[in-house]
């Protein structure tokens, strides 16, 4: 059949004119099935490939062309492992075949660009696969179940167009540049079916800009990720009505087969034009999509590092020598990067004084793998099962001396520094700690981790030779501190420590608040981050260490206290229905009391504020600088200075919708134009009304959407700004024809002054 050249076509997104001359005059079509097996079983049969047949099937589905990846895969004399590209990593080599794939046949993977912000919906449990003592080139992500799924997905689409978007580059063009890929199985702690299909690890900015092409130009990035989800999973429920029609992952590859079908009817329709329509250039420039798949891994001989995180160490070695090294994500991206591939070269060195199994443990618990819960049984003592006893045990196995030095000079190396102090190494950390927290505490997020970057939890004790104490009660743990017990000392420490950057009553170089007001976070003093906490946790301390025990004991993983944030901040939770049941609050250390806590003349307990916590580190120094009496710190109810009430349910209790009179057509309404405009005034006070509520309810919305994009978009925020000043004018001039005679009077009234 005789080649085709590719039509041109001149066409409009949003105001641009782009020229788009690689319009294929067809789409691929569904393979036939016995190519696709003929691909699955040259899969199977590669020796350097090792792959379950599922997970071969979800490959062979998601290429166009079958036939030419049973080519690459099949052995001959001169190449026994078939066609694969192959690229040797740190520890092993990894064999991918190049090919096209389905749009629709992708999902976004987990990547630490949006891994490591703050999200609603946090990301899945990755866990390696072996078979034997082998790697298998897949992993599995566990969801909760498939709503988590399906959110997950939306979520990464969503906040990857909101930071970012080739849409007009991917229009003109096309997407020129593999993706990388590998399959994974999709596994559910609900006991939903698993299946497999192919994630997108490194590309996943190019993969979410094509579904925004094909969304269309006004779609905004919630209509594009609603695109995506709507074609992945097409509202295919858990389980199938009857118990008919095959597995989940059967119902699911049906699916996004009939949803490619009717994609190429529409197609076939947009190209029987005479000249090609934009829909058609949409559909031809994201239909399908060039990747690199990962099929297979081998690890390099020497190399210490557990069989099941072969493969997904040497996907993310790709990945870091690409973002960290040229396009580079963020600086916690980075950072969770750097701190957990230097883990990684130390278990593969396998010199450290640590043991293997210990390493393989401390890194399983860093990324995730190792769920809070575990905990309990992985350490002597049987520490409780909470995200701060997590935090404690992944501090000290982390700065341990026998460690400490080996994580420094590989993270250096990775980083490419010449050097890196306490306070280099802490900033590592506090992506890192946060893990369990970052989306309930993601007002302070971004304080935190600069705190981490100002020294963390990093005191000279905690970085020397002590062990955990396990213990439900911190304040247990003060008497055996004042008495020398370090261990106990370095446990409130770092505990309290945790506790006190988490929920922003520690900050970075405090003494930025020495001109600030107590209330608002000011400090008597200058101190560094890692120097107030050693200072709290010092063994003649009684008050710091009590300080640092209550704050221990009140952490909560699953919300942020009151005393953490502004009032500002606090008014939009006010109205929350559970609001008064779900917030919890750090009182002030007071040693005269039985309990501990601090109250005022009523009684009342007084809430502990940054100037307390910096205060306690060194009473004496807090007393010569400020003397006299230290005045009543505020209580909860008071309000930041400026700050205004925000109101509560603004509506009219009408509804939200035109009476049905008013949406009817005008041609068939005999009443008089007067009554027609009282209508149209209420559906006017309605509308204001309804858009106050809409408002309010983002406010509160705001504390809970992820940092990974805004409440509400900046384009969006331009286009109501510019139609409520529009609004605003028209109702200006209208109010000036009515009342013209008003205007005058007030006028005369300014002139000649008060009228009596």
């Amino acid at each position: 059949m005789p080649l085709l050249s590719p039509r041109s076509t001149t066409v409009r997104w949003g105001s641009d004119t782009f020229l788009v001359s690689n319009i294929e005059h067809d789409l691929p079509g569904q393979a036939d099935k016995a190519v696709h097996q003929k691909a699955v079983a040259a899969g199977t049969a590669n020796p350097a490939t090792l792959l379950s047949e599922a997970a071969w099937e979800a490959v062979a589905r998601a290429t166009t062309r079958p036939d030419n990846l049973a080519v690459q895969l099949q052995p001959t004399s001169q190449a026994p492992s078939g066609l694969l590209m192959e690229e040797n990593v740190e520890g092993a080599t990894l064999r991918s075949v190049v090919t096209r794939v389905h749009l629709n046949e992708l999902l976004p993977g987990i990547q630490p660009r949006t891994g490591m912000a703050v999200m609603e919906t946090p990301d899945p449990l990755v866990q390696g696969i072996t078979d034997g003592n082998r790697p298998r080139s897949t992993v599995r992500y566990q969801y909760r179940d498939l709503d988590h799924l399906r959110n997950h997905v939306w979520q990464t689409i969503h906040g990857t167009l909101s930071l970012n978007s080739y849409a007009p580059s991917i229009l003109a063009r096309k997407v020129t540049r593999n993706l990388i890929t590998h399959p994974v199985e999709i596994a559910f702690e609900d006991g939903t079916e698993s299946f497999h299909t192919v994630v997108t690890r490194d590309g996943i900015t190019r993969l979410a800009s094509a579904w925004a092409v094909l969304a269309g130009p006004e779609a905004d990035a919630a209509e594009a990720a609603t695109t995506a989800v709507d074609a992945l999973f097409a509202k295919v429920p858990a389980k199938a009505p009857g118990g008919s029609g095959g597995s989940l992952g059967e119902r699911l590859a049906a699916a996004r087969e009939r949803w490619r079908r009717s994609i190429r009817e529409e197609f076939t329709r947009e190209m029987a034009a005479t000249e090609p329509g934009l829909r058609a250039v949409q559909i031809a420039q994201t239909y399908v999509l060039p990747a690199q798949i990962a099929v297979g891994v081998e690890g390099h001989p020497g190399r210490l590092l557990a069989a099941e995180d072969i493969f997904d160490d040497a996907i993310r070695s790709v990945l870091a020598s690409v973002h960290v090294e040229f396009k580079q994500w963020d600086a916690a991206a980075q950072n969770m990067e750097v701190a957990t591939r230097a883990l990684k070269r130390v278990i593969q060195q396998g010199d450290s004084l640590v043991s293997q199994g210990d390493l393989q443990t401390v890194y399983g618990l860093a990324v995730g793998r190792i769920p809070v819960e575990e905990i309990t049984g992985l350490f002597n003592g049987t520490p409780p099962g909470t995200a701060l006893w997590r935090s404690i045990y992944l501090v000290h196995a982390l700065t341990r001396p026998e460690l400490l030095e080996r994580l420094k000079d590989q993270a250096k190396a990775i980083k490419g520094g010449k050097r890196m102090g306490l306070k280099g190494f802490a900033e590592l950390l506090g992506p890192l700690i946060d893990v369990p927290w970052r989306s309930h505490k993601k007002l302070v997020t971004t304080q935190a981790r600069n705190a981490w970057n100002n020294g963390g939890v990093l005191t000279a004790d905690v970085t020397k030779d002590w062990d955990p104490v396990p213990t439900d009660d911190f304040t247990e743990l003060v008497a055996p501190a004042l008495a020398g017990d370090k261990n106990a000392r370095c446990t409130l420490a770092v505990a309290g420590g945790v506790a006190l950057i988490a929920d922003k009553l520690l900050t970075r170089n405090v003494g930025s608040g020495l001109t600030t007001a107590k209330a608002n976070g000011g400090v008597p003093f200058r101190a560094d981050v890692n120097q107030v906490i050693e200072d709290l946790s010092r063994q003649d301390n009684e008050l710091g260490l009590w300080t640092l025990a209550l704050v221990a004991n009140r952490f909560r993983s699953d919300a942020l206290p009151t005393n953490a944030v502004t009032m500002r901040q606090l008014i939009h939770k006010r109205d929350a229905a559970d609001g008064a049941q779900d917030a919890y609050i750090h009182f002030k250390t007071d040693l005269g009391e039985d309990d501990k806590i601090a109250r005022d003349a009523d009684g009342v307990p007084q809430p502990l504020l940054q100037w307390d916590v910096v205060g306690a580190s060194n009473p004496e120094r807090a007393r010569k600088l400020h003397p006299g009496p230290a005045p009543a710190a505020p209580g909860s109810s008071a309000a930041e200075p400026g700050a205004e009430p925000l109101d509560g349910d603004t509506g009219t209790g009408t509804g939200t919708h035109a009476d049905a009179d008013t949406e009817a057509d005008e041609s068939v309404d005999s009443r008089p134009p007067s009554q027609k405009a009282a209508d149209q005034r209420q559906v006017l006070r309605e509308g204001v009304a309804t858009a106050r509520d809409a408002l309010d309810r983002l406010h509160l919305l705001e504390r809970e959407v992820g940092s990974h994009t805004p409440v509400i978009p900046q384009t969006l925020l331009d286009e109501l700004l510019a139609s409520l000043i529009g609004l605003q004018t028209d109702i200006e001039n209208l109010r000036r024809k009515i009342t013209p005679d008003e205007e005058a009077d007030e006028e005369t009234v300014e002139e000649d002054g008060d009228l009596q």
